[in-house]
């Protein structure tokens, strides 16, 4: 049975997934302090929670993805209300601003431009809409087979969020200045 809806769904996730590390690959061989930079003021008390953070937001990635990839397409049903597609405008949002987010961050930095450090900060809250979108469709979603397994794509959502809305759209976006 072909399922269209997730066959886009990992293209999004294939083609966002390589601009995103595409994106830095670029900003690192672009800018040999990028990874000075781009703490933006980020106190380094703070910094270490980024490392642990990171690491468990990709685990967690990888944890609702794949209770996303074993789900049935035609019988998703989130709030009773969207099916499968939901997920694709979900992942959209979330990873087309977080391709941008390392060149807008350089571009900032470089133009010294408050207009653009304000373009990144719209980028990281578009990034973490995204990630609590898909926290509450991922408890929301039924079936929920395995529920063991839906549990851990929650807790999943759970650490992707605590990096993307916590750590990057609160803290980093508050922390982040040029000049």
């Amino acid at each position: 049975m072909t399922q269209p809806k997730k066959v886009f769904w990992l293209i999004i996730n294939l083609l966002g997934g390589s601009a995103v590390i595409g994106s830095y690959i670029w900003g690192f061989q672009a800018i040999p302090k990028a990874a000075t930079v781009l703490w933006g003021g980020v106190p380094a008390g703070i910094q270490p929670f980024y490392t642990a953070g990171m690491i468990l937001a990709a685990i967690g990635y990888f944890a609702f993805s794949y209770f996303l990839l074993r789900s049935n397409q035609d019988e998703v049903r989130v709030a009773g209300r969207f099916g499968f597609g939901i997920f694709n405008a979900i992942f959209l949002l979330i990873l087309v601003p977080s391709a941008f987010w390392l060149p807008l961050t350089l571009l900032a930095v470089e133009q010294a431009s408050v207009l653009v450090v304000w373009l990144v900060r719209m980028d990281l809250a578009l990034v973490a809409i995204g990630a609590l979108g898909l926290l509450l469709a991922l408890m929301n979603i039924q079936p929920r087979n395995p529920k063991w397994m839906q549990r851990i794509a929650v807790l999943g959502a759970v650490a992707f969020c605590f990096q993307t809305v916590i750590l990057d759209a609160i803290v980093w976006s508050s922390s982040f200045r040029v000049g």
